[in-house]
């Protein structure tokens, strides 16, 4: 008799999904009993930090992962990183255990009390299995759905005495290697009618989101730049992926997070070609109009729900990465390429301070001593668009939480170490968002990934210090993080770590870090000085 659970199991292996990223409990255990040789399961000490790192894996490998939550609570404490997951489009496939069928009703203890509900809405799609039979089926339509453009998680729920029932087995040979394929294509009159404005435009601007880098369109970006003579910039500081090299002459930075930047910084143009992310996701409310009159906007975007909420232009759906080698291919007018914007000033690393490092400082240093192929996992919100210091020079190389739900980014560097384990992994994290899943550097010492964390350690919650004197909020209670020293945590999960007061002493440990294969953690003492973001 073939159960439930090997026919489950041949579903998933005929899709390519055989990494699991989970922490189980009881109502899961049936469904991971005699787990296949040829399946590999990550194991997190909480959900909510192995929910991040499959979505820093997700990210970086392009294919989907199933996440194994534990029932009701597994789900609720994985749901923090989940809103990055959903704001990403990350093709996670989510699956919970559910108690027997029979103490369902009674609601038993560990029974999902209406399962579907709990992870909405923030999945695509959330389904419990209404009978054992269907379960193989049911994962073979989550990871289509997962998959599809626009991409993200999906939840499914299932009993614990499903596994071991008996399986459809004459229908269970239509569900191996079936493919759902495709990607949504823009409209080509709409795409003609998009390459003839910025042909015609005086002063056109490209903005690019994440999804320029997530469908594998970082070489158009730069051949479409290049032949318009186009300016490039980033949509927000908060976009989760970079999508365009930060020291090509064409990049001109990043745009606010109020109305008002955002308007300023996009006065000068008369056009604005927006591809691949969600047109002006602002995080601070200013009145006023969004841009100047005079500036139309044509957005590019795999998203349907991102073309019907812009609150203003015209919107193509579309295969982003698509969409920008036909823009190159049809675009005539030639452009000298745009001065290189003014960039910030190097500073005296040598003028020492006896007990922390400047935050301009700390990025001069590491530019001066990072791996070249390195890949960075950021969740320092303080630190502002450092990408304009230090340099990102490749596809797939940045990786942050879309929403800004903090505990995302130091599991998730394990997830992209585990996807590129041929690249070393930089994180920088803040002191703040460090401590919502620091288990995830026991999984770096597991697996010995090669991952350098870089504590940016100035004892606060700056960037919300910097969102209160934005707010003209005085008095604010709970921002200050005395006490903390992640150099002894670290040590205690198996990871080598020391805290650094000058730039000396952090160029020595980053030469030592980069030297040495394996997980490091560098705690740097950095000044508490106000940020840009809001400036």
């Amino acid at each position: 008799m073939t159960t439930v659970r090997e026919a489950s199991y041949e579903v998933l292996r005929s899709l390519g999904v055989t990494t699991f990223f989970g922490n189980p409990g009881s109502n899961e255990l049936p469904f991971l009993q005699e787990f296949p040789d040829d399946f590999r399961y990550i194991l997190a000490l909480q959900e909510g930090a192995g929910l991040a790192m499959a979505d820093g894996y997700v990210q970086s490998t392009g294919k989907p992962a199933l996440v194994s939550l534990h029932s009701a609570a597994g789900v609720g404490q994985a749901m923090g990183n989940l809103v990055n997951s959903w704001q990403a489009g990350t093709p996670l496939v989510l699956i919970s255990g559910q108690q027997y069928r029979p103490l369902i009703t009674l609601q038993g203890m560990l029974t999902n009390h209406d399962a579907t509900t709990l992870p909405r809405p923030l999945v695509k799609w959330s389904f419990e299995a209404p009978s054992p039979q269907a379960v193989p089926a049911a994962l073979a339509r989550a990871v289509a759905c997962a998959t599809t453009a626009p991409t993200g998680p999906v939840y499914l729920s299932v009993p614990l005495s499903d596994w071991n029932e008996p399986a459809d087995t004459g229908n269970l040979p239509y569900l191996l290697g079936r493919q759902v394929a495709g990607r949504p294509v823009a409209e080509r009159a709409a795409l003609r009618e998009l390459a003839r404005r910025l042909d015609t435009a005086e002063h056109p601007v490209l903005v690019l989101g994440p999804d320029v880098d997530a469908y594998g369109g970082w070489d158009a970006a730069v051949r479409l730049a290049e032949k318009a003579g186009l300016p490039v910039k980033f949509g927000t500081y908060e976009y989760p992926r970079i999508s365009f090299p930060t020291k090509h002459p064409c990049y001109q930075g990043t745009l606010g997070a109020s109305i008002g930047q955002v308007r300023d910084q996009l006065a000068p143009y008369d056009f604005v070609a927006w591809v691949g992310g969600a047109v002006l996701p602002y995080h601070a409310w200013e009145p006023g109009r969004y841009l100047r009159e005079g500036t139309e906007l044509t957005l590019v975007t795999p998203d349907p729900d991102q073309a019907a909420r812009a609150p203003l232009g015209n919107a193509i759906i579309g295969d982003p990465a698509e969409a920008l080698t036909q823009l190159a291919d049809w675009v005539t007018t030639t452009r000298p390429l745009p001065a290189p914007m003014k960039r910030p000033a190097p500073v005296d690393i040598s003028a020492q301070h006896t007990d922390t490092v400047s935050e301009v400082q700390f990025l001069q240093v590491l530019a001066e001593h990072h791996p070249e192929n390195a890949a960075w996992v950021y969740e320092a919100p303080s630190l502002g668009a450092w990408w304009d210091r230090l340099p990102i020079t490749e596809p797939n190389s940045f990786f942050c939480g879309a929403a800004s739900a903090l505990g995302y980014g130091l599991p998730a560097a394990a997830g992209v170490a585990l996807a590129q384990p041929n690249r070393p992994v930089l994180a920088l994290i803040g002191d703040g968002s460090a401590n919502y899943s620091i288990t995830g550097l026991w999984n770096a010492a597991q697996h010995n990934l090669d991952i350098t964390y870089l504590i940016v350690h100035n004892g606060a919650y700056q960037v919300l210090k910097d969102y209160g004197t934005w707010l003209d909020a005085d008095g604010l209670p709970g921002l200050n993080l005395p006490g903390i020293d992640f150099t002894d945590i670290a040590t205690g999960y198996g990871v080598p770590a020391r805290t650094v007061t000058t730039t000396s002493e952090l160029a020595d440990a980053l030469k030592q870090a980069f030297g040495t294969p394996g997980p490091h953690l560098i705690q740097v003492q950095i000044t508490d000085e106000p940020s840009t973001i809001f400036d």
